[in-house]
């Protein structure tokens, strides 16, 4: 298998723990790679119409692309833990808090877009205001669930603990864990697996 991406992307990283997760990662050849909305890379293009990360090529030569899509399927390729849960009420919990954590994360890279790319004069304030908003509602009902949260790396919990540490990396002015202590405390405790470890953004980019 072959997974297409930048280590700094929270998408990327989810997937990167899942393969780890399930046993699939050292077989796995890493392309690092840049892309963006005004700069796309067009090698990426050629397998993915949508020039988005993480892209992956199975050994079967399909492309998948979307960290949810990717995901699933290398769950169902895994050979340690399931990241997806059988039992109808904690699948469903845990796509939830998918759903949430890639929310938290689209709207962090949504505003690195913005202050980033956009051009300065461009830039629009209202945007960014409403993608904190999101943000931040996100991160309260993460700490309202917290108490929900385990040392299980099932796909809600590996994408709650993606969007905080793309937070601490990106965003460190916005001191997210100082108003919620009990997600702030499962995201440190989630942080210690040897998965979150390898594929630490900050870590990542000294490297």
């Amino acid at each position: 298998m072959e997974l297409f991406g930048s280590a700094a992307s929270p998408f990327v990283r989810k997937v990167r723990i899942v393969a780890n997760e399930v046993g699939l990662d050292e077989g796995m050849v890493w392309h690092e790679l840049t892309t963006s909305p005004v700069d796309p890379d067009l090698r990426l293009a050629k397998s993915n119409p949508l020039v988005k990360m993480p892209t992956m090529k199975t050994d079967q030569g399909q492309v998948l692309y979307d960290s949810r899509v990717i995901c699933e399927y290398l769950d169902s390729l895994g050979v340690r833990a399931q990241i997806f849960p059988e039992r109808a009420d904690e699948r469903w919990r845990a796509l939830c808090q998918q759903a949430l954590g890639d929310g938290i994360m689209d709207a962090a890279v949504s505003i690195r877009y913005e202050q980033n790319i956009r051009p300065h004069e461009n830039r629009w304030d209202a945007w960014i205001k409403g993608q904190l908003g999101k943000i931040r509602r996100g991160l309260d009902r993460g700490e309202a669930e917290a108490h929900r949260l385990d040392d299980k790396p099932h796909i809600g919990a590996i994408t709650l603990a993606c969007a905080g540490g793309y937070l601490d990396f990106r965003f460190p002015e916005e001191n997210w864990r100082s108003s919620r202590p009990a997600l702030a405390n499962w995201c440190d405790r989630f942080s210690l697996r040897e998965s979150m470890i390898l594929t630490n953004h900050i870590v990542q980019e000294s490297n």
